[in-house]
Protein backbone atom coordinates (compact mmCIF):
# COMPACT_ATOMS: atom_id res chain seq x y z
CA UNK A 1 0.00 0.00 0.00
CA UNK A 2 0.96 3.42 -0.30
CA UNK A 3 2.44 4.99 2.50
CA UNK A 4 -0.50 7.18 4.00
CA UNK A 5 1.85 10.19 4.83
CA UNK A 6 2.12 10.50 1.09
CA UNK A 7 -1.74 11.08 1.13
CA UNK A 8 -1.14 13.51 3.86
CA UNK A 9 1.18 15.82 1.78
CA UNK A 10 -1.44 15.47 -0.99
CA UNK A 11 -4.23 16.90 0.84
CA UNK A 12 -2.08 18.87 2.49
CA UNK A 13 -0.80 20.78 -0.91
CA UNK A 14 -4.55 21.00 -1.85
CA UNK A 15 -5.83 22.86 0.91
CA UNK A 16 -2.39 24.93 2.43
CA UNK A 17 -2.99 24.98 6.35
CA UNK A 18 -2.61 22.03 8.97
CA UNK A 19 -6.57 22.86 10.14
CA UNK A 20 -7.87 22.54 6.68
CA UNK A 21 -5.82 19.53 6.32
CA UNK A 22 -6.65 18.18 9.45
CA UNK A 23 -10.37 18.83 8.70
CA UNK A 24 -10.12 17.04 5.69
CA UNK A 25 -8.76 13.64 6.70
CA UNK A 26 -10.32 13.36 9.98
CA UNK A 27 -7.02 13.95 11.67
CA UNK A 28 -5.73 16.56 14.38
CA UNK A 29 -3.87 19.40 13.31
CA UNK A 30 -1.11 17.97 15.48
CA UNK A 31 -1.04 14.18 14.04
CA UNK A 32 -0.91 15.97 10.56
CA UNK A 33 2.37 18.12 11.44
CA UNK A 34 3.83 14.82 12.93
CA UNK A 35 3.59 12.81 10.02
CA UNK A 36 4.82 15.84 7.76
CA UNK A 37 7.91 15.76 9.98
CA UNK A 38 8.50 12.29 9.71
CA UNK A 39 8.41 12.20 6.52
CA UNK A 40 10.44 14.86 5.99
CA UNK A 41 13.15 12.80 8.62
CA UNK A 42 12.89 9.49 6.77
CA UNK A 43 13.49 11.24 3.48
CA UNK A 44 16.05 13.35 5.04
CA UNK A 45 14.94 16.76 2.96
CA UNK A 46 11.49 19.01 3.93
CA UNK A 47 8.98 18.79 2.76
CA UNK A 48 7.08 21.60 3.85
CA UNK A 49 8.07 25.15 5.06
CA UNK A 50 5.78 28.19 6.48
CA UNK A 51 4.79 30.75 4.67
CA UNK A 52 2.27 33.30 6.33
CA UNK A 53 -0.29 31.43 8.01
CA UNK A 54 0.02 28.40 5.79
CA UNK A 55 2.27 25.71 4.79
CA UNK A 56 3.72 25.41 1.08
CA UNK A 57 5.65 22.45 -0.52
CA UNK A 58 9.24 22.78 -0.58
CA UNK A 59 10.80 21.92 -4.24
CA UNK A 60 11.55 18.39 -2.56
CA UNK A 61 7.38 17.86 -1.62
CA UNK A 62 6.67 19.25 -4.68
CA UNK A 63 8.91 16.76 -6.96
CA UNK A 64 8.08 14.22 -4.14
CA UNK A 65 4.11 15.09 -4.84
CA UNK A 66 4.34 14.94 -8.76
CA UNK A 67 6.72 11.65 -8.84
CA UNK A 68 4.16 9.59 -6.46
CA UNK A 69 1.20 10.84 -8.72
CA UNK A 70 2.15 7.47 -10.23
CA UNK A 71 1.86 5.81 -7.43
CA UNK A 72 -1.60 6.61 -6.56
CA UNK A 73 -2.47 6.32 -10.25
CA UNK A 74 -1.43 2.60 -10.05
CA UNK A 75 -2.71 1.90 -6.81
CA UNK A 76 -6.23 2.76 -8.04
CA UNK A 77 -5.43 0.15 -10.86
CA UNK A 78 -4.08 -2.36 -8.96
CA UNK A 79 -7.63 -1.84 -6.66
CA UNK A 80 -9.50 -2.23 -9.72
CA UNK A 81 -8.09 -5.67 -10.70
CA UNK A 82 -7.94 -7.22 -7.04
CA UNK A 83 -11.64 -5.94 -7.06
CA UNK A 84 -12.37 -7.32 -10.45
CA UNK A 85 -11.05 -10.94 -9.75
CA UNK A 86 -13.88 -13.77 -8.94
CA UNK A 87 -12.85 -14.12 -5.56
CA UNK A 88 -16.63 -14.21 -3.86
CA UNK A 89 -16.37 -11.25 -1.86
CA UNK A 90 -19.41 -9.92 -0.01
CA UNK A 91 -21.08 -7.18 -2.23
CA UNK A 92 -21.85 -5.80 1.08
CA UNK A 93 -18.27 -4.59 1.92
CA UNK A 94 -17.97 -2.53 -0.94
CA UNK A 95 -18.65 1.20 -0.63
CA UNK A 96 -18.88 4.45 -3.06
CA UNK A 97 -19.58 7.95 -2.40
CA UNK A 98 -21.10 10.34 -5.27
CA UNK A 99 -21.20 13.93 -5.16
CA UNK A 100 -22.26 16.50 -6.77
CA UNK A 101 -23.55 20.49 -7.43
CA UNK A 102 -27.28 20.78 -6.41
CA UNK A 103 -29.01 20.21 -9.81
CA UNK A 104 -27.06 16.97 -10.40
CA UNK A 105 -27.70 15.78 -6.91
CA UNK A 106 -31.20 16.01 -7.16
CA UNK A 107 -31.51 14.64 -10.72
CA UNK A 108 -28.63 12.64 -11.87
CA UNK A 109 -27.15 10.94 -8.42
CA UNK A 110 -30.61 9.09 -6.64
CA UNK A 111 -31.17 7.28 -9.77
CA UNK A 112 -27.19 6.72 -10.02
CA UNK A 113 -27.48 5.24 -6.53
CA UNK A 114 -30.33 2.96 -6.98
CA UNK A 115 -28.75 1.35 -9.92
CA UNK A 116 -25.87 0.55 -8.28
CA UNK A 117 -27.09 -0.68 -5.00
CA UNK A 118 -29.26 -3.01 -7.06
CA UNK A 119 -26.53 -3.83 -9.06
CA UNK A 120 -24.41 -4.42 -5.65
CA UNK A 121 -26.82 -5.87 -3.16
CA UNK A 122 -25.91 -4.15 0.39
CA UNK A 123 -23.51 -1.95 -0.83
CA UNK A 124 -23.28 1.37 1.16
CA UNK A 125 -23.52 4.45 -1.36
CA UNK A 126 -23.49 7.51 -0.04
CA UNK A 127 -24.52 10.97 -1.74
CA UNK A 128 -22.93 14.18 -1.03
CA UNK A 129 -24.14 17.87 -2.04
CA UNK A 130 -21.20 19.82 -2.66
CA UNK A 131 -19.85 22.75 -4.77
CA UNK A 132 -18.04 21.77 -7.88
CA UNK A 133 -14.82 23.22 -6.78
CA UNK A 134 -15.37 21.33 -3.19
CA UNK A 135 -16.43 18.26 -5.24
CA UNK A 136 -12.51 17.92 -5.91
CA UNK A 137 -11.39 18.40 -2.86
CA UNK A 138 -13.54 15.31 -1.39
CA UNK A 139 -11.94 13.45 -4.48
CA UNK A 140 -8.39 14.21 -3.28
CA UNK A 141 -9.22 13.38 0.18
CA UNK A 142 -10.91 10.08 -1.39
CA UNK A 143 -13.66 11.04 0.84
CA UNK A 144 -15.83 10.57 -2.55
CA UNK A 145 -15.22 8.54 -5.52
CA UNK A 146 -17.12 10.23 -8.52
CA UNK A 147 -17.84 13.74 -8.28
CA UNK A 148 -20.80 15.09 -11.05
CA UNK A 149 -19.25 19.17 -11.57
CA UNK A 150 -20.45 21.56 -13.94
CA UNK A 151 -17.48 22.60 -16.16
CA UNK A 152 -15.98 25.94 -15.20
CA UNK A 153 -13.44 27.99 -13.52
CA UNK A 154 -12.21 27.15 -11.03
CA UNK A 155 -12.12 23.80 -11.53
CA UNK A 156 -8.82 21.76 -12.20
CA UNK A 157 -7.59 21.59 -15.72
CA UNK A 158 -8.95 18.35 -17.67
CA UNK A 159 -5.01 17.92 -17.83
CA UNK A 160 -4.56 17.45 -14.25
CA UNK A 161 -3.00 14.19 -13.67
CA UNK A 162 -4.80 13.82 -10.48
CA UNK A 163 -8.42 13.06 -11.86
CA UNK A 164 -10.12 11.70 -15.29
CA UNK A 165 -12.99 14.53 -16.20
CA UNK A 166 -15.41 12.87 -19.37
CA UNK A 167 -17.84 14.84 -20.43
CA UNK A 168 -21.32 13.37 -19.39
CA UNK A 169 -23.90 16.11 -21.27
CA UNK A 170 -24.90 19.65 -22.25
CA UNK A 171 -27.26 20.90 -20.04
CA UNK A 172 -29.53 23.63 -21.98
CA UNK A 173 -30.39 26.65 -20.71
CA UNK A 174 -34.21 28.01 -21.13
CA UNK A 175 -35.45 31.61 -20.68
CA UNK A 176 -37.87 31.80 -18.14
CA UNK A 177 -40.55 34.28 -18.17
CA UNK A 178 -43.68 35.40 -16.60
CA UNK A 179 -46.33 33.04 -18.31
CA UNK A 180 -48.10 36.56 -19.32
CA UNK A 181 -44.94 37.96 -20.38
CA UNK A 182 -44.73 38.49 -24.86
CA UNK A 183 -42.56 35.20 -25.54
CA UNK A 184 -44.29 33.21 -23.03
CA UNK A 185 -46.37 31.35 -25.93
CA UNK A 186 -43.51 30.60 -28.32
CA UNK A 187 -42.30 27.23 -29.25
CA UNK A 188 -38.92 28.85 -28.78
CA UNK A 189 -36.82 32.26 -29.11
CA UNK A 190 -33.58 33.58 -29.88
CA UNK A 191 -31.68 35.24 -26.62
CA UNK A 192 -31.39 38.08 -28.50
CA UNK A 193 -35.15 38.46 -28.45
CA UNK A 194 -34.67 38.86 -24.61
CA UNK A 195 -31.86 41.98 -24.85
CA UNK A 196 -34.33 44.86 -23.55
CA UNK A 197 -35.78 42.96 -20.50
CA UNK A 198 -34.44 43.72 -16.75
CA UNK A 199 -32.83 40.06 -15.98
CA UNK A 200 -32.68 37.80 -12.59
CA UNK A 201 -28.60 37.14 -12.05
CA UNK A 202 -26.46 34.95 -10.06
CA UNK A 203 -24.01 37.28 -7.61
CA UNK A 204 -21.34 39.18 -9.79
CA UNK A 205 -18.40 36.79 -10.19
CA UNK A 206 -19.45 33.65 -9.37
CA UNK A 207 -19.66 30.71 -12.55
CA UNK A 208 -23.33 30.91 -13.14
CA UNK A 209 -23.43 34.83 -13.67
CA UNK A 210 -20.47 34.49 -16.24
CA UNK A 211 -22.31 32.02 -17.64
CA UNK A 212 -25.24 33.90 -18.27
CA UNK A 213 -23.35 36.70 -19.39
CA UNK A 214 -20.92 34.81 -21.62
CA UNK A 215 -24.48 33.95 -23.55
CA UNK A 216 -25.50 37.04 -23.54
CA UNK A 217 -22.94 38.58 -25.18
CA UNK A 218 -22.50 35.83 -27.89
CA UNK A 219 -26.29 37.07 -28.39
CA UNK A 220 -24.96 40.69 -29.01
CA UNK A 221 -25.75 42.33 -25.35
CA UNK A 222 -25.38 42.80 -21.99
CA UNK A 223 -28.60 41.66 -19.34
CA UNK A 224 -29.43 44.62 -17.16
CA UNK A 225 -29.40 43.24 -14.03
CA UNK A 226 -32.34 43.91 -12.08
CA UNK A 227 -32.61 41.71 -9.01
CA UNK A 228 -29.78 39.14 -7.43
CA UNK A 229 -30.77 35.82 -6.63
CA UNK A 230 -28.43 32.68 -5.75
CA UNK A 231 -31.13 29.86 -6.05
CA UNK A 232 -33.53 28.85 -8.68
CA UNK A 233 -36.61 28.71 -6.05
CA UNK A 234 -35.97 32.36 -5.22
CA UNK A 235 -34.92 33.36 -8.96
CA UNK A 236 -38.37 31.47 -10.03
CA UNK A 237 -40.02 34.16 -7.54
CA UNK A 238 -38.90 36.83 -8.85
CA UNK A 239 -40.06 35.80 -12.37
CA UNK A 240 -43.35 34.81 -11.46
CA UNK A 241 -43.90 38.66 -10.06
CA UNK A 242 -42.86 40.07 -13.47
CA UNK A 243 -39.73 41.41 -11.78
CA UNK A 244 -37.32 40.26 -14.80
CA UNK A 245 -36.29 37.71 -16.92
CA UNK A 246 -33.89 34.19 -16.46
CA UNK A 247 -32.17 31.98 -17.93
CA UNK A 248 -32.40 28.29 -16.03
CA UNK A 249 -30.87 24.93 -16.85
CA UNK A 250 -33.13 22.06 -18.08
CA UNK A 251 -31.55 19.86 -14.84
CA UNK A 252 -32.84 22.42 -12.67
CA UNK A 253 -36.32 21.46 -11.10
CA UNK A 254 -38.59 24.29 -9.77
CA UNK A 255 -41.49 23.34 -7.43
CA UNK A 256 -45.27 24.04 -8.85
CA UNK A 257 -47.13 26.94 -8.16
CA UNK A 258 -45.20 29.78 -9.69
CA UNK A 259 -46.58 31.83 -12.53
CA UNK A 260 -43.81 31.08 -15.21
CA UNK A 261 -43.28 29.39 -18.42
CA UNK A 262 -39.47 27.92 -19.62
CA UNK A 263 -39.23 28.71 -23.67
CA UNK A 264 -36.60 26.68 -25.39
CA UNK A 265 -33.45 28.62 -26.77
CA UNK A 266 -32.60 28.32 -30.41
CA UNK A 267 -29.11 29.38 -31.86
CA UNK A 268 -25.37 28.27 -33.13
CA UNK A 269 -24.59 27.16 -29.96
CA UNK A 270 -27.63 27.09 -28.32
CA UNK A 271 -26.50 28.45 -25.17
CA UNK A 272 -25.82 25.41 -22.29
CA UNK A 273 -23.76 24.33 -19.58
CA UNK A 274 -21.25 21.45 -19.71
CA UNK A 275 -21.50 18.49 -17.50
CA UNK A 276 -18.59 16.06 -16.54
CA UNK A 277 -17.64 13.11 -14.48
CA UNK A 278 -14.63 13.48 -12.25
CA UNK A 279 -12.80 10.29 -10.87
CA UNK A 280 -9.37 9.75 -8.99
CA UNK A 281 -6.88 9.06 -11.76
CA UNK A 282 -6.56 5.19 -12.65
CA UNK A 283 -10.13 4.39 -10.36
CA UNK A 284 -12.51 3.99 -13.67
CA UNK A 285 -11.52 0.43 -13.66
CA UNK A 286 -13.18 -0.47 -10.30
CA UNK A 287 -16.29 -2.23 -10.95
CA UNK A 288 -18.41 -0.35 -8.69
CA UNK A 289 -16.94 2.87 -9.68
CA UNK A 290 -17.10 1.63 -13.53
CA UNK A 291 -20.96 0.57 -12.62
CA UNK A 292 -22.00 3.89 -11.55
CA UNK A 293 -20.34 5.99 -14.55
CA UNK A 294 -22.54 4.00 -16.45
CA UNK A 295 -25.43 4.46 -14.43
CA UNK A 296 -24.68 8.30 -14.53
CA UNK A 297 -24.38 8.10 -18.45
CA UNK A 298 -27.82 6.38 -18.60
CA UNK A 299 -29.75 9.00 -16.02
CA UNK A 300 -28.23 11.68 -18.47
CA UNK A 301 -29.74 9.74 -21.32
CA UNK A 302 -33.33 9.82 -19.52
CA UNK A 303 -33.14 13.61 -18.32
CA UNK A 304 -32.42 14.28 -21.94
CA UNK A 305 -35.62 12.29 -23.30
CA UNK A 306 -37.65 13.79 -20.80
CA UNK A 307 -36.48 17.46 -21.99
CA UNK A 308 -37.08 16.60 -25.64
Amino acid sequence: MIDPRLHVLRVLAEVGTLTEAAHRLGYTPSAVSHQLRGLSKDLGVRVVEPRGRGLVLTRAGQLLLERSQELFTRWEEIRGELDSLDSGIDTRSRRLRLCGFSTAAAALLPPTALTVMERFPGADVTIIEADPEECFDLLVSEHADIAVVVATDPLPPRGDPRFEQSALFSDHLDLLVPSDHRLADRTAVSLSEAAEESWILDRPGSPYNRLVRTACAAAGFQPERAHQSREWETGAALVSAGLGVALIPRLARLPAGFDVVRVPLHGDPVPSRKILTGIRSGSGAQPIIAAALEALREAAIAVNRQED
